[in-house]
């Protein structure tokens, strides 16, 4: 069940879109925010909420790489393997994440800090190989300057919601 809050931003997001299906990308990205993850039974619940099919929600949910339909790390790690990140060292700088994280793409440290995703493009090009943490975007990377900023993820203080 939505919470009170999930259903009053979910609410507020209505006002700027011309129907109830339109906003069913935000909505999603609202429970995510709130829960870390969008579980069947949130996909269920968005669903009613917004008058659609589950699998037309379904449908929304698996297309977008930054919804999550299962648990995820404290930290995402979206590590781009666009064409021009391959070019610039990508598939060194992926071994050299899965080596310093002890994972592989699609898995999670035993820690549960980090969940390492590959993401199709993250549209910085000129500053290739990049990566998003969260919601922060890191260019021009090698496996120095990875380290840092990893580092700097796993030292944060835990906090409550994602």
């Amino acid at each position: 069940m939505l919470s009170d809050t999930e259903r009053h931003e979910i609410e507020a997001e209505l006002a700027h879109y011309p129907n109830k299906r339109a906003v069913c990308i935000e909505a999603l990205k609202i429970v995510q925010q709130h829960r870390g993850w969008v579980s069947d039974e949130a996909i269920d619940d968005v669903a009613g909420f917004l008058e659609l099919s589950r699998a037309e929600l379904e449908g929304v949910a698996t297309f977008y790489d930054a919804i999550f339909r299962k648990p995820v790390g404290r930290h995402v790690v979206l590590l781009c393997d666009s064409v021009t990140c391959w070019v610039m060292g990508y598939e060194g700088l992926r071994r050299h994440c899965e080596k310093r994280l002890g994972i592989a793409p699609g898995q999670t440290s035993a820690d549960g800090q980090f969940t390492l995703l590959p993401s199709v493009c993250l549209g910085d090009c000129d500053h290739a190989p990049v990566m998003m943490v969260d919601r922060e975007h890191y260019g021009d990377l090698d496996p120095a300057r990875l380290d840092a900023i990893l580092e700097r993820y796993r030292r944060e203080a835990p906090s409550g919601a994602r």
